[in-house]
This record gives structure tokens, C-alpha cells and sequence, in this order.
């Protein structure tokens, strides 16, 4: 059996700087001729950040998550301004422990649904508390 995933808090430090950002699509497919459209710099602490009194990064740990594009290592953004609703990715604690999982609505009752095969599913009660909601993902390619 797989273990739980788990979430650290982690501390973070609002900079805002920003970033040169190419306002073109990057094809996954055949190169593209198009050089020099670079727009406006970004503040990535701005884009991904609506509330920073709100907002968490969290690094996840562990693998249930995978089918939702979010590994082992990844950073997740967590609003606890926003309201949850089904289908949300959300962080929830149970007795205790932070969990990272999907929202959803079956047979009219509220879970918490892995996206990995080999995790259970939770039924939402009394004793869980929905944390926040992910609203980003950080990732790093390169080491």
C-alpha cells in the first residue's frame, strides 16, 4: 500500500520581481519562426498570488496526486481565501494531518479523492477541515 501525501508549509519572502515574459504559444510540436515578441515583464509573485495574507506554497510529498500533474517535489499554491467547490484540489486536514486531494461530490456526500491508483478515498465528516484551495503549481525542471 502507498503512503499518504504530505505537505510542508513553507516560508516565502514577497519580492516582486518580475521577469521578462514572451506573450507567444510555445508549440510542443513543430518549431515556431516567431522571435522578439516579448511583452511586458511578469511578477510571478503577482500572478500566482491574489491574497499573499491567504497564501501558503506547500511542497508535497508523495504520489497520489500524479493524475492531477502535481509529483513528489512539487510546490503547490494554497488560497485559503478562496470558497472550496467540487472538483477543487484542495488541502484538507485530518486528525491533524494536512492532505492534499480532489474535491468531489458522490452519491451526494463530499470526498476526498486521490488521483493515483492505490489510495483510498475519504468520505468528508465532522472531523475534517477543508484548509485552502490550490490555485498553482511550481515546478523545477533543471537542478
Amino acid at each position: 500500500m502507498h503512503t499518504q501525501i504530505r505537505l510542508t508549509e513553507l516560508s516565502w519572502t514577497d519580492t516582486r520581481g518580475s521577469i521578462p515574459l514572451a506573450l507567444v504559444h510555445v508549440p510542443a510540436g513543430f518549431p515556431s519562426p516567431a522571435e522578439g515578441e516579448e511583452d511586458d515583464p511578469i511578477d510571478l509573485n503577482a500572478w500566482l498570488i491574489e491574497q499573499p495574507a491567504a497564501t501558503y506554497l506547500m511542497r508535497v510529498e508523495g504520489w497520489s496526486m500524479t493524475g492531477a500533474g502535481i509529483n513528489d517535489g512539487d510546490l503547490v499554491v494554497v488560497s485559503r481565501a478562496k470558497q472550496a467547490v467540487t472538483n477543487d484540489i484542495v488541502v484538507a486536514v485530518l486528525h491533524g494531518d494536512r492532505t492534499l486531494k480532489r474535491l468531489k461530490k458522490l452519491d451526494g456526500r463530499f470526498w476526498l479523492v486521490p488521483e493515483a491508483d492505490g489510495y483510498p478515498h475519504t468520505q468528508v465528516d465532522e472531523y475534517t477541515e477543508i484548509w485552502g484551495v490550490v490555485v498553482g503549481l511550481v515546478r523545477r525542471y533543471c537542478r
